[in-house]
């Protein structure tokens, strides 16, 4: 088995499904080689479990917000019900800056972006990442403009920041926690509606403290697995999700030191789960006129 991570190691995705790849061996009975192919917001990686053959040994991995709005983004030409989904967790956003700046909340730092339109660097993930999301959120919600420089994945975007390249990451819990830990990087506020309790810092504040009508909602991470593979791939994987991966306390034990949500969640219920945040990412993109496909033209109506 071919398990795709369409982006650089040591990120968010790269972190999280070589936990659960690790699981999943011993119930699989083989080896999963986990490979990580980065480019284009992922959708390079992706692309390659697309167009491999549909013998269910190819699988592509990453966020579901990702995987739904490629086809927005004119990235791929692939909707998030073609897909089998299987969630591991969920993660929330955290803005930080590199310690050497001067802001020491986020009211400081939104100052900032005003009085300086355009010139504070951010460091994200790329185009679609959850790094992008969250700082155009944010611009929706305050006006700010600011200069966007885009990286291979989570990981390098967090270095960025923390050796002073960029002032600024958006990007998620579990990319930065490590350098927060060790006051390399400053937080100052998690896109979630309560404050983020992070194991070996302390609370990082909600951003509604400053922007409180500003909508926030998870981030599902997981496996895919593209529709058109056997039938008995999907029923072998759903029986592990639910006696394995739903059970598992190396899973457990990841999302409660690194900031994120535990979530198995498979089937029916994951596409649920995940279509209300690319709703939102979608419809954001497009208002910010960053998108090349209107969202409900390709079957995500206006949330």
């Amino acid at each position: 088995i071919n398990l795709i991570v369409p982006w650089g190691a040591g990120g968010s995705t790269d972190q999280v499904t070589r936990i659960v790849a690790g699981e999943l061996e011993d119930g699989l009975g083989q080896k999963i080689v986990v490979v990580n192919q980065p480019g284009a917001s992922g959708s390079v990686g992706t692309k390659t479990v697309m167009d491999a053959k549909k013998d269910g040994y190819y699988w592509a991995s990453g966020a579901a917000g990702d995987l739904g709005t490629y086809i927005v983004k004119g990235f791929l030409e692939t909707k998030i019900e073609d897909w089998h989904l299987y969630l591991d967790v969920a993660n929330v956003m955290v803005v930080s800056v590199n310690p050497g700046t001067p802001y020491k909340d986020f009211g400081e730092l939104l100052k900032a972006f005003k009085d300086n339109p355009g010139k504070i660097t951010v460091a994200t993930a790329g185009e679609v990442s959850m790094g992008a999301v969250a700082i155009e959120a944010i611009r929706k919600n305050s006006g700010i403009q600011y200069k966007h420089v885009s990286y291979d994945g989570g990981n390098p975007a967090v270095i960025a920041t923390v050796s002073g390249e960029t002032q600024v990451t958006p990007q998620l819990a579990v990319e930065q926690v490590d350098m927060i830990r060790a006051n390399k990087l400053r937080p100052l506020a998690v896109l979630a509606d309560e404050d983020l309790n992070l194991k070996g810092y302390g609370a990082i504040p909600s951003i509604k403290k400053w922007l409180p009508n500003m909508k926030t909602l998870p981030s599902y991470f997981g496996i895919f697995v593209p529709k058109g593979v056997p039938n008995e791939v999907i029923q072998r994987l759903d029986n592990l999700w639910a006696t394995v991966i739903a059970k598992s306390t190396k899973l457990k034990d990841y999302a409660n030191d690194r900031g994120a949500l535990f979530a198995p969640y498979y089937g029916k219920d994951a596409q649920d789960r995940v279509f209300p945040f690319i709703q939102f990412t979608a419809w954001l993109f497009w208002d910010a006129g960053k998108a090349k496909t209107k969202p409900d033209t390709v079957g995500i109506p206006r949330p």
